[in-house]
């Protein structure tokens, strides 16, 4: 095996369980790249990127997602059907199982940050079985100097054993994979499945309980981006939204695209030191940043290559969540360090596929707390099994597996935050315009570009509004090299009854999904809602 080039550090694995261990510390991506390929766990493509198959787990089991119910987190956390208790006593004699499968391998070692503010950020060590699962933790956590290496003292750690499986009628998991973190231990056990994105998820679900109950600070699932008089932006939004490509814009520098903390100082800062995107049809000319970033040092997962090591983007035969992790200097137009001034403006995406929703319009505080609890978007034809209308699809603060607490908690921050800060709010609809998926067509995104440069420049500031009759949204009548017709849905549509009988649809969609958070939100969310 290759020796380390960048730090000699002994790691005493012993106090983690872990006995007579050859372990390899803080390797760099060439060594764990060269690991990979000659342990036949990867291959090399024409690019330089590294591909690997993660095996019978291609994206993440939500089902399978515990937190370790005790003192610290019983009265917090928000048990349901995503934040699944775990028994301690349970996750001690699996964890114990866990090392000991660990003990007399292989391992491969990882001390990095989580938080580009040193404020607020979190020391992390990653222990892997897998090479390439530490260099995806290379490519996804900040990564700390030579100088503060020597130093380094872990607060948090990640146990990762992807050849590991539970025997679910001992050890109490639903299944042989299981993620599950411990906020007493501060431990995220992973086990049973090679998809990486349970690494990285499982240290931000934890800042998701921590920033907000112990450092009044605000965690968001979402993108930010920076223009050249500091003002920063923040783009919420699912996937197929166009929150990657909306905020990957050549004006403004990129502090992140995936997760980020906004502070009590009012400072917005990236969580991560990579990037984790998905590369179905990917194409140089729709998604230039992310093309260019695939070369050495990035980590491709699940994609078909052809004799020459060239990938076929479009070949979803193993999944259609083909991705690619890279470290953000991979992307030119960055901010460094990764953090940004209070925000002027966030976004909301959604791809409404009903054709209802306006393509922009602007917030209350209380309609942004509803739409954030809501999180709204919908899935077409096409996306899953089965699916062969449009259906509605509502995720909580617009990450709802990744969010311990119950939604209004974060939703109350949100609302403190914009006033505090007199941020503007905007729903941005990037979906269907003229009629629903089917009959309508999916709106312009020159149109949808020209609208949110048009709310970042100030410029609808200087425009009337109408309120939409369901939704009660503050919609634009003008924008610049936007037509005006667009600007109301309804007037899209050639039968304006159907509008109104479909805007009426989706609003009770709207009403059934927020019944569950009904109880726990204010006056001012409550009314944020649409009117039937």
């Amino acid at each position: 095996m290759l020796a380390n080039t960048q730090i000699t550090k002994t790691i005493a694995l012993e106090k983690y369980g872990i006995r007579n261990a050859t372990a390899h510390y803080q390797l760099s991506p060439e060594e764990l790249q060269e690991a990979t390929i000659e342990k036949g766990q990867g291959v090399e493509t024409k690019s330089g990127a590294l591909a690997v198959n993660t095996g019978e787990f291609t994206g993440r089991s939500p089902k399978d997602r515990f937190i370790v119910k005790d003192e610290i987190t019983q009265d917090d956390v928000w048990w349901s059907d995503i934040n699944i208790p775990f028994d301690a006593g349970k996750f001690d004699a699996l964890y114990e199982k866990v090392t000991d499968y660990l003990s007399e391998k292989e391992i491969y070692v990882r001390d990095s940050f989580a938080g580009a503010d040193e404020k607020y950020r979190m020391n992390i060590r990653v222990i892997n079985e897998y090479p390439w699962s530490n260099m995806f933790a290379y490519n996804m956590f900040l990564r700390p100097e030579k100088e503060e290496l020597e130093t380094f003292k872990e607060e948090w750690l990640v146990v990762n054993a992807p050849g590991f499986e539970a025997d679910p009628e001992v050890d109490g998991t639903r299944q042989h994979n299981f993620a599950i973190l411990n906020f007493k231990k501060k431990i995220a056990l992973i086990g049973g499945t090679g998809y990486t994105g349970e690494i990285k998820k499982g240290i931000f679900s934890a800042l998701n309980f921590i920033l907000p109950t112990q450092k009044d600070t605000l965690p968001m699932h979402c993108s930010a981006n920076v223009g050249d008089d500091d003002d920063t932006a923040i783009f919420f939004g699912l996937s197929g939204t166009g929150k990657t490509t909306l905020s990957a814009d050549p004006s403004r520098k990129l502090i992140g695209d995936d997760e980020h903390g906004w502070t009590r100082e009012n400072k917005v800062f990236n969580f991560e030191g990579g990037c984790y995107a998905k590369v179905i049809n990917l194409t140089e000319e729709n998604e230039p940043d992310i093309y260019r970033a695939i070369r050495p040092g990035a980590i491709l997962e699940n994609v078909i290559l052809d004799e020459k090591g060239d990938v076929d983007f479009g070949d979803t035969s193993i999944t259609p969540n083909t991705r690619v992790s890279y470290p953000i200097h991979h992307i030119d137009n960055i901010r460094n360090p990764s953090v940004g001034e209070n925000p002027k403006n966030i976004f909301f995406l959604t791809a409404d596929a009903f054709g209802v929703l306006p393509p922009i319009s602007k917030l209350t505080p209380g309609q942004a707390a509803y739409h954030f609890i809501s999180g709204y978007t919908a899935k077409v034809a096409g996306t899953e099994a089965g699916i062969d209308e449009p259906v509605p699809s509502f995720s909580a603060c617009f990450g709802a597996p990744f969010m311990p607490l119950h939604p209004t908690r974060y939703a109350e921050m949100l609302s403190e935050k914009m006033k505090e800060s007199n941020v503007n709010v905007w729903l941005v609809n990037t979906g269907w315009t003229g009629g629903p998926y089917g009959v309508g067509s999916r709106m312009k995104l020159k149109y949808t570009r020209a609208m949110i440069n048009s709310a970042l420049r100030g410029d609808l500031e200087e425009v009337s509004f109408e309120q939409h009759p369901v939704f009660g949204l503050a919609m634009p009548t003008e924008c610049k090299n936007v037509p005006s017709e667009v600007l109301n849905p309804r007037s899209t549509w050639q039968d304006r009854k159907a509008y109104d009988k479909k805007a009426h649809t989706l609003a009770k969609s709207f009403n059934d999904n927020f019944r569950k958070y009904e109880k726990m939100a204010n006056e001012e969310i409550l009314s944020g809602g649409p009117k039937i």
